[in-house]
This record gives structure tokens, sequence and C-alpha cells, in this order.
């Protein structure tokens, strides 16, 4: 049981939005769409409820193809980033609209209403209007609409990006939970990469409209398939600069020329690029650290974190520092590297080296 795309594209008036999808959604899987803006998430979420027409391609679920099949004869629920709720029903009456258009029995509506009422913990606000809800309450009752069905393909499309952070999190928390023991397909689209890792499941990556990346989240994290992966699944991104390796030596001319770590000891002579995490470099010296210079470019302040942005060797880093630390643009900032922790891409763009997941 499955929802598949097979080779879908999309353009308009020759400008291309997707190009060559090939996936496959498996029921009772959590998947997530992660992508920049504009990367082609809803675009693509829009094809599979059968809200546009992909311009090639087939969409297939549980091998019958739905590919002209209109939106009305789908099962389909889709949550959007704004709260749509009809505001003059009760948030009962909201929850029960899409079962009374399927022309349910009273009681089974009744039955199906106040039980997912209780899921997303609503069921004592099921006599108020939307307006006499909080923002969390407006969206979960929108998502009960959405889910009361018991559709077969599920989309939610960043449906948590205009709360504040505290009813993120609190939410984000109950998805896995919510459809863990429903018989559909489930994909949920963000611009997040921490929301990617906390939802778990299989990710997909997305970067101007061509999938870059597809598998099991914390693997697409661990192992990026190419640099533009390290950009788009990390917040801040990974630092990356050109490397030589030669001679079981890591060379950046002017900068540095290190023994290789054991992690990269098969690899071949040639360029490579080289890449870090910012919570893997550190302001103080340690054991296996390697030490080099940087210029501050800005600091940001966040809580109980600092990103502090260098420039080194021409290439802008970002160093993720716990704490609050007072630095100024243009100041000298000595920064301090573990090689173990370090990745490398070859020449056409393809991860070569990995650290190993304990320590990565």
């Amino acid at each position: 049981m499955s929802f598949v795309l097979e080779a879908v594209s999309r353009s308009v008036s020759g400008e291309m939005f997707l190009d060559d999808i090939n996936l496959t959604f498996e029921r009772g899987e959590f998947n997530v769409l992660l992508g920049l803006t504009e990367a082609g998430k809803t675009t693509l979420m829009r094809i599979m409820a059968g809200l546009e027409p992909p311009s090639r391609g087939q969409i297939i679920e549980d091998d019958v193809y739905m590919t002209k099949v209109p939106v009305r004869k789908r099962s389909v629920g889709m949550v959007y980033q704004q709260f749509i709720n009809y505001p003059s029903l009760t948030v009962y009456d909201n929850i029960a609209s899409p079962l009374k258009l399927a022309g349910l029995s009273k009681k089974e509506i009744d039955q199906r209403v106040r039980t997912e009422a209780e899921r997303l913990g609503i069921e004592h606000l099921i006599d108020r209007l939307p307006a006499a809800l909080s923002g969390g309450q407006q969206q979960r009752c929108a998502m009960a609409r959405a889910l009361v069905r018991d559709a077969k393909l599920v989309l939610l499309d960043e449906p948590l990006v205009n709360l504040d952070y505290k009813l993120r999190e609190g939410l984000r928390s109950e998805f896995r939970t919510l459809f863990a023991d429903r018989d559909t397909v489930v994909v949920y689209a963000t611009t997040e990469p921490e929301e990617a890792l906390v939802l778990g499941g299989k990710t997909t990556v997305l970067h101007e409209g061509r999938v870059i990346q597809h598998g099991v989240t914390a693997d697409c994290y661990r192992r990026p398939a190419n640099t533009t992966v390290t950009q788009v699944f990390a917040d801040p991104p990974m630092n990356l600069m050109p490397v030589r390796i030669d001679d079981g030596q890591i060379k950046v001319d002017n900068l540095m020329s290190v023994p290789i770590p054991a992690h990269m000891q098969d690899l071949a002579s040639g360029e490579y690029t080289f890449g870090i995490r910012p919570h893997h470099l550190f302001a103080q010296a340690g054991e296996h650290r390697i030490s080099l210079k940087g210029e501050v470019e800005v600091a940001e302040i966040a809580g109980a974190v600092t990103y502090i942005h260098l420039a080194v060797n021409g290439r802008d880093w970002v160093i993720e520092e716990r704490g609050v630390h007072q630095v100024h643009p243009g100041d000298a900032f000595d920064l301090y590297l573990d090689l173990n922790r370090a990745y490398a891409f070859d020449s056409a763009d393809r991860l070569a080296a990995a650290p190993d997941i304990e320590r990565g």
C-alpha cells in the first residue's frame, strides 16, 4: 500500500517548478518534505492532492493511476499554514463538515467528531466558535477536520509556522503519536531542519524543484549526499572549504597542512570540499583540535547560544558557542576544529567520507 510519484514534473509558461520527481511514500510512515522557500514543496503537495496536474509523469495510489482523478473523488486531507476554519460554525460543526458532505449518518458523524476532538485535546471546546479559540486551538480544529475522514493521504503544509515557539514545540511532539495508528500516507512540509529531525521518519530534501536526497531522516542528516544538502539540512548550514588531499595530508594554501583523520584514510589524492558543522567548531584549544584563524563579521545571540559569523580564508563560516559571547566585527578570532568530525565531498560533489555516526 503506497503513494507513488513517477517522473513527475511541473512547468508553467516555460518555468520549471518540479523536475522529474520519483518518490514512493508508504502507509504507516511519517514523511517529511524539507526545503528552502520556493523549493517546490507546496507545488508537489498540490499535485499529490489533485489540485494541480503534473506537466509530465504519473500519480499512483495503491496501484491505481490517479493522475487525472479530480480532487473531489480522492481520499485526501490537507492542512495549510493558515488556520482555515468556518468562522460561523462551532468547532463540532467545523470538524463534522467533510463527514456531512460525504453523507454519513448522524451517529457515525458524532462518534468520529468526538473521537478526533479527543485525540487532538479539544473535546472541551466543541461548542465554541473559532474566534473564541487560541491560535493553537484553531490549528487543532483545522487538523481535526482534515483527519476525521480517515483519508488515505494527509498533507501538512508547514502547519505550525504561524504558531508561537511554545505552541509549535507542543504540537510537534504530538505528531508522531497522532499518526502512529493510522493506515494512511502522511507528508509534512517544512523549511526547518530541526523540525525534520524531531519528526523523524523519512525525509525528502527538495531544492529548486528537484529531489537531492531521500531516506531515513537521521541518515540524511548524518550522511548528506552532497554539499547542497549540507546547506538545506542544517541551521546554521555546514561550513565548507575547498581542500586538497595529498600524501596523507589535508592541505589548504596559507591555512593548514595536517594529517588526514582515520575515516578519510581511503580517499585518493585530489581536490575535495571539506565540511564541518558549526557546533563542531570551538573557541578553545583541546586534544585533537586544529587551530584556524578567522575574522569576526557579526555575532547573533540567540538565548543560551551565540552564533559567531567569521571570515575564514575567504569563506563565510559560523561557529556555535554556548553562552553569551561579546565579539565585534573586525576582531581576530581563533577557532579550533576536530578533524574526526569533518566531512569530505569529492570533485563531483558526492559524499566521500563522513565521521563515525556516534561522533558525527
